[in-house]
Parts: structure tokens; sequence; C-alpha cells
């Protein structure tokens, strides 16, 4: 893959973790009992280097014994009275963060099957209550078959129907468009898509002039695949049909609980085109790899739509773009598989 499509993936992981890494109450309050040790370990350290340079200043008769221990005082008062600022500062956080748990402000909402925890902190003026703010996160990951629709059939396909797959990897953010109604939802992100292709009865596309063929090869492959790398941003609108919740009289509002249901379209540019092929000669394997143009269009666009149960769904992807610019032959990509929304 290109150089483009390995970015996007690392910087989708590194979004994973980070979106992953939600805080609990516990969490929290760990977090600022460790502040509280390493202030005092930092202010400790500290003392000492002081404490060292006194005592070499003594050593060296820059100073007399009682101006040292008068030195040293001075020098223990002064991180002690930082240590006191220092510590007081996240005493105040804990009793704020205790308060607030106290007081019903802080509500956690376990999921076992996850193994995650929510925290969520809500005003006691707050008309609604929501358990998700109105705009959510996912990551996505799709997998599943690959093929090409030929003059508008997808029968007696010139690729393995069951040997040809996409692969996708993504970011999404999910907005609720109603204040008061969980139903509707506009979902956009970007992802990288990786679709293959696999011929039939040993063959590989072959680029003659403005035009993109399969031709029968005359060595017998092991294996021969065409693969398109695409970065896309897809957008849809989403019913959700989670129902709303109640939580002390007022809605609470969840996604990704009931089933949901996706239609849109995406928009997006072919990052590399590549065909492998596998050889093995007198008990020699041979493997080329060979990235070129091969007439595919570089903006790329179509139909997709996804329908499930909590995050998992089925998934059905279209590019209305032509899989190559000018053949005489109209084919175009197609993608079913399975979905996952990780919210």
């Amino acid at each position: 893959m290109n150089k483009i499509i390995i970015y996007l993936i690392i910087f989708i992981s590194l979004f994973i973790s980070k979106s992953f890494g939600q805080n609990s109450f516990e969490n929290r309050a760990k977090e600022i009992a460790n502040n509280i040790e390493n202030i005092t370990k930092s202010e400790k350290s500290v003392l000492k280097t002081e404490i060292e340079a006194v005592n070499q200043q003594l050593d060296k008769g820059e100073i007399t014994f009682e101006q040292a221990m008068a030195k040293k005082q001075e020098l223990a008062n002064i991180r002690a009275k930082n240590i006191e600022d220092k510590v007081a500062i996240e005493q105040q956080k804990l009793n704020d963060l205790v308060k607030d748990k106290v007081d019903g402000k802080i509500i956690e909402v376990f999921n076992n099957t996850k193994n995650k925890s929510y925290t969520f902190k809500f005003r006691q003026k707050d008309t609604i209550i929501r358990s998700e703010s109105r705009t959510t996160k996912q990551i996505v990951f799709a997998i599943g078959l690959n093929n090409v629709v030929t003059n508008n059939s997808i029968a007696n396909s010139d690729f393995r129907y069951f040997g040809s797959h996409f692969y996708e990897w993504g970011i999404t953010f999910k907005t609720r468009l109603s204040k008061t109604n969980n139903l509707l939802h506009l979902k956009y992100g970007v992802s990288a898509v990786l679709n293959n292709l696999r011929p039939t009865n040993n063959r590989e596309f072959v680029v003659n002039g403005n035009q993109t063929n399969l031709q029968t090869s005359a060595i017998k492959f092991e294996d021969s695949r065409f693969t398109i790398a695409q970065v896309i941003f897809p957008i849809h609108l989403e019913f959700d049909f989670t129902p709303v919740s109640d939580y002390r009289g007022k809605p609470f509002f969840r996604t990704h609980e009931n089933f949901r249901f996706g239609v849109g379209g995406f928009l997006g540019f072919s990052d590399e085109t590549t065909q492998f092929s596998e050889i093995s000669i007198n008990k020699y394997y041979t493997k080329t790899e060979t990235e070129g143009d091969y007439n595919t269009p570089n903006f790329i666009y179509g139909m997709s739509t996804y329908v499930g149960y909590k995050a998992t769904s089925f998934y059905l992807k279209y590019d209305l773009n032509p899989l190559f610019r000018n053949n005489a032959v109209k084919q175009n990509n197609i993608s079913l598989g399975i979905r996952w929304d990780l919210n």
C-alpha cells in the first residue's frame, strides 16, 4: 500500500487507543493519588540535590557548619511548602470528584461484554440528560467478498466469488439530528479501503492503450490478484432504533443498542493499483508485484448501505464509477460483507 494508506491506518490505530482510554471514577481518583505521590517524590529529589550541593560547599570550606545547617533547614522548609501547596490543589480536585459522586452528578454505566465503563457528568439544571454526546465516534472495520458487476450482472463473473475480498478500516462520527428524538442520525467519516479481485482461468490484467483486459497467461499461476487501495469519505443517514431510556424522569439517550439501518454513499480517490502474481517452476517459487495506473479512475464515488443489530451489521457497497476509465465493457466494483461500528 502507498504511504497515504499506511499513515491513515496508523492514525486510526492511535485514535482507537485514545477512544477506548476513557476514565472511570476510580481511574480519575487513582490519577489524582498518583499526582500527589509524584509531587512528593519530585520535591524530595530536588531537595536531595540541593542538600548535596550544600555539603560540597561545606567540604570545600566555603561555608561553616552552622551556615550549612541553616541553609539545609531553609531549603527543607521551601520544599515542604511546595509540597503542601501542590498537594492542596490535588486534594481539592479529589474533594470535588467525591462531592460530585455523592451528589449524583457522576453516573457510571458499565458494559460487561465490552469490559468498558463510561463516566458522565451532568449539571443539576439540565432539562435533558444524555448518556452520550449528541455526536459520538466509532471505529469501523469491515471485511467480506468483492467482485465486479459486468453489464449490470454479477453472474458468470471473471473473478473468483469466494477468493476475492475487500477490507475497510475507518473512523466515523455520528450526530443525532433531533434534540428530543433518537431515531435519525447523520454518520460521516473517513476510511481506508482495499479491494482485491482474483481472476479465474489463469488470467491477469494486461493494458493495451486505453483498454485494460484480462488475458490468459502462458505461465501457470499459483495465485493472481488485482488490488486497488482507496481512501473514501462515506456519509450515511442512519436510523437507530435504540429506545430512549428514562433517568429520574428525564430522557436518557443511547445508540448502538438495538437495530440500525443506514443508507448513503461515498466519495474518494484511488491511492494505488497493484497486480500480484505467484508462480512455481521446478520447486522455485517467484512472486511478482507490479504497480501502475491500469486505467483505473483517480476519483471514485458510489452508494452504500448497512443493516444490523448493535455494533454488527451486513454491509453493501457499490462503486458507481467504472472499474476502468475507457473500457468497452462497463464494469463496476461491488462489495458485500460484515461491518463493525465500535462505539
